[in-house]
């Protein structure tokens, strides 16, 4: 004799367990099917609920990281990337990211998969149980200049345990640029929580890209205390197998 589904739902709802109420049916179906006992019926019936959570968790986070395209690092191409191994990348990969503040500067040219490692990374991070978010630059900056309170848009930025920043250095920024990447660096890094970032100036240039040489310092100081610079080279993915002229020395740009 079966309990009446109302009396089981509106108990499991009273409890919390919506993601047992969601899967029950089809596993009484199972257990009748297969003859487990209580026991087992009882062990499969948990484990599959909490595989259920996991997963819907993982969902949600992803989706407040707000990724601009799926990536993982099992679809990166590291066979076009032969400076890189994934083994330089697996102390990034674990929860020891987070547990120990290991941020990450991805630099290069176009194209060399630095925005593709980030979301990977960041990825990884979520299925391991943390929260995400990724954004660029100039979209920090222009959201942190047009915030009515200050205070509370940082906040967006500081919460993650993991945040994105990239194409740092792509844009022209204003003058306040330094002072407002300041805020976010210097708070996340006083939380102990990382950033990856991807930019395609050196580190030399970021004075210069910022308008203001010694907050540019203090950024970096803070980012590579636990973290590291990793600098790639080479041709972009999108364009391989073209010979383009900017790759050629001999032949000038403008020409």
């Amino acid at each position: 004799m079966h309990p009446e589904p109302a009396t089981l739902n509106a108990l499991l709802k009273r409890l919390g367990l919506s993601s047992v109420q969601k899967i029950l049916p089809e596993m009484v179906v199972l257990a009748e099917q297969q003859g487990w006992s209580y026991g087992v019926f009882l062990e499969r019936l948990l484990a599959e609920a909490v595989a259920h959570r996991s997963e819907s968790r993982t969902a949600q986070l992803i989706s407040k990281a707000k990724f601009p395209f799926a990536a993982t690092i099992e679809t990166f191409d590291f066979t076009f990337r032969s400076d890189l191994k994934r083994q330089m990348l697996g102390r990034f990969l674990g929860p020891e990211l987070v547990s120990d503040n290991r941020s990450l500067i991805l630099q290069g040219p176009p194209g060399t998969g630095k925005t593709h490692l980030a979301i990977s990374i960041a990825y990884k991070a979520i299925q391991n149980g943390f929260g995400a978010r990724f954004t660029t630059a100039a979209a920090l900056l222009n959201e942190l200049r047009a915030a009515p309170d200050l205070h509370k848009a940082l906040q967006g930025y500081l919460a993650p345990h993991v945040l994105v920043i990239d194409e740092m250095g792509y844009l022209g920024y204003g003058p306040d640029a330094a002072d407002l990447l300041f805020q976010v660096v210097n708070g996340r890094y006083q939380k102990g929580r990382p950033i990856l970032f991807t930019t395609n100036k050196a580190l030399r240039q970021w004075g210069r890209v910022l308008h203001d040489e010694e907050l540019a310092r203090a950024i970096l100081d803070r980012t590579l205390h636990y973290g590291e610079h990793l600098h790639f080279s080479g041709p972009s993915y999108r364009l391989k197998g073209r010979k383009l002229e900017w790759e050629d020395s001999a032949t000038p740009l403008n020409k």
